[in-house]
């Protein structure tokens, strides 16, 4: 992977795009909380971010019921209630080729305290692109005799693949109790591509801890999958699988046992994936009554590069700062890693171990984030050097992404039945909602001044931009031919997992005036999959603000431009 360009000039000055890390990070509470858990968010337009939660018995209300969708205003910091029919508890989703999101699966249980509940687990439900800053007018549609899913699924996962469609893999039929003794072992596609799922002997082998599994589309348009200590490569189009290594050291990585993954950055030219794994558990059980509030979680970061020799190779192990159980891995826009959220013991779920804390089955939270930097040296690669504590803790049903201006909301957590709060409760049902804003949210940024509505695969754009005199000197100094130059999907928070979240490098050059940038995008629907995407450019370690795009042609899927 190259973080920092294609001529030496551009490496001599290789902080422009990531430096290892950097005082001057803060942590901002919002004085309005978010009225429901946010235990999932997706951002669905460079204003808005969508949360949802469990049907349940949350302050926030909407027709006479309490609300379990909202949207959130990165604006005025201010939350609306949105009216969803299905139960969106432990679902997943993701944005598709035509911008609209789609939030798949969820509980199939009711609650008595909210009549307006309906069965989740088949459920899909559609938040189309929404033009109004504000969200005005803007809601989910759901028809659940009409539009639903093949096969019953809680805690599936879904990523977009190369033609703009989900792959959703996994999930359970019923409640079951604490892992999956009632699996969904298949794979399906919304829009429907067959009229039955495909089994998967690879969800078969990884049962029961394979909740949740993590999933990336690679730049081939094939899938890795990981879960439980397991992983493979999915060809789609040939409904085949390659077995792949095992996480070392017997560490596991799925509901109940999460850890988090991401793909790595993608540099032109060749635009090789690697995956990193971190935290979970090393355990030879799964029994809840064997397990413990206290069991330690692992520190274990396990890193695979997808080529041939990578695979050949296997997954290199480095280590965290602090073990942790629950993290979530985000992309920052120079292509470092975010490290935050989760606990350092204990399990994913709800009052299920021998002794949990409360009603949680993790404790110990982690409240300071690190910073992954993917080019550092092995041993190097991790630091909370400047980072500040947040105060809060984010375990079970938290959720955190980046946003269009460049910092991180992070908010929810609830590792309780129903809404719980209170001074005595150790790990309430969580309503506040904080940012985690980077140095450069604080100092004079680049700014993307315009940019197409629409961006071709394999096209060469050329776009305004202003930068600030100070990195204007550096660019005319070192007369840097890259700077870094990042398409990102924001991806889809839940159960410390960020589906779909990808960074692509483009290939950029800043005119000599320094008012004009251009760049190349990505080849094809595989490198970056057709839909919506944020454009970040960095220099000197400071990003600009986000500018909101649709890459490809923006047909609904399942299309190939």
């Amino acid at each position: 992977m190259r973080l920092f360009g294609f001529s030496l000039l551009a490496v001599l000055v290789s902080t422009a795009c990531a430096a290892p890390s950097a005082p001057g990070w803060r942590f901002d509470l919002k004085e309005e909380r978010s009225g429901i858990v946010a235990l999932e968010s997706i951002v669905v337009s460079p204003t808005l971010v969508l949360f949802f939660d469990r049907a349940s018995d949350d302050p926030l209300q909407i027709n006479n019921h309490s609300a379990w969708g909202a949207l959130w205003n990165l604006e005025t910091s201010t939350v609306r209630p949105l009216d969803v029919l299905t139960n969106s508890f432990c679902a997943s989703g993701a944005l598709l080729s035509n911008g609209t999101m789609a939030s798949v699966g969820g509980d199939p249980n009711l609650f008595p305290g909210n009549p307006a509940i309906h069965p989740g687990n088949q459920a899909i439900r559609l938040f189309e692109p929404c033009a109004s800053p504000t969200g005005d007018g803007c809601t989910v549609f759901e028809d659940p005799e009409n539009l639903h899913l093949l096969e019953k699924r809680w805690y599936p996962s879904s990523t977009r693949i190369f033609d703009g469609s989900l792959i959703i893999v996994g999930g359970m039929h019923e409640d079951t109790p604490f892992y999956n003794t009632d699996p969904a072992l298949s794979i399906e596609f919304f829009p429907q591509k067959e009229s039955t799922p495909r089994p998967s002997d690879f969800l078969n082998r990884t049962l029961p801890a394979n909740l949740f599994p993590r999933i990336f589309a690679l730049p081939d348009g094939k899938v890795f999958m990981v879960a439980n200590n397991q992983s493979i490569i999915y060809d789609v189009e040939e409904n085949a699988e390659r077995i792949l290594p095992d996480i070392p050291n017997n560490v596991r990585v799925t509901n109940p046992i999460d850890g988090s993954a991401i793909l790595l950055p993608l540099s032109p030219p060749d635009f090789i994936p690697e995956v990193l794994v971190c935290g979970g558990t090393q355990t030879d059980t799964i029994d809840p009554l064997l397990l413990s509030s206290q069991t330690p979680a692992t520190s274990q970061c396990s890193r695979i590069r997808l080529d041939e020799a990578g695979i050949a190779r296997g997954w290199e192990v480095e280590h965290m700062l602090e073990p942790r159980i629950m993290p979530e891995l985000v992309h920052l826009p120079n292509g470092q890693v975010l490290i935050t959220n989760g606990g350092r013991s204990g399990f994913a779920a709800i009052a299920s171990v021998s002794d949990p804390i409360g009603n949680s089955n993790a404790d110990h939270p982690v409240l300071v984030p690190s910073l992954y930097t993917p080019d550092a040296p092995l041993g190097l690669r991790i630091s909370n050097e400047g980072m500040p504590s947040s105060g809060i803790s984010r375990l079970y049903h938290s959720s955190v992404t980046l946003t269009p201006q460049g910092n991180f909301l992070i908010a929810g957590q609830n590792p309780n039945n129903h809404t719980v709060v209170g001074p005595d409760v150790v790990f309430p049902s969580e309503f506040r909602v904080q940012t985690l804003d980077p140095p450069f949210m604080f100092v004079e940024r680049p700014k993307i001044l315009n940019t197409p509505e629409k961006l071709a695969f394999n096209k060469k754009f050329t776009v305004p931009v202003s930068i600030p005199n100070t990195l204007a000197r550096l660019v005319q100094k070192f007369k840097v031919s890259f700077e870094c130059l990042s398409l990102m999907d924001l991806g889809f928070s839940t159960h410390a997992f960020h589906s779909s979240a990808r960074l692509v490098f483009m290939e950029a050059t800043i005119s000599p005036d320094r008012k004009s940038l251009t760049f190349i995008t990505p080849p094809n629907g595989r490198v970056y999959p057709p839909g919506p995407a944020t454009i970040f450019l960095t220099i000197d370690n400071v990003s600009s603000e986000g500018a909101w795009v649709m890459m490809g042609s923006g047909n609904s899927p399942p299309t190939l431009e």
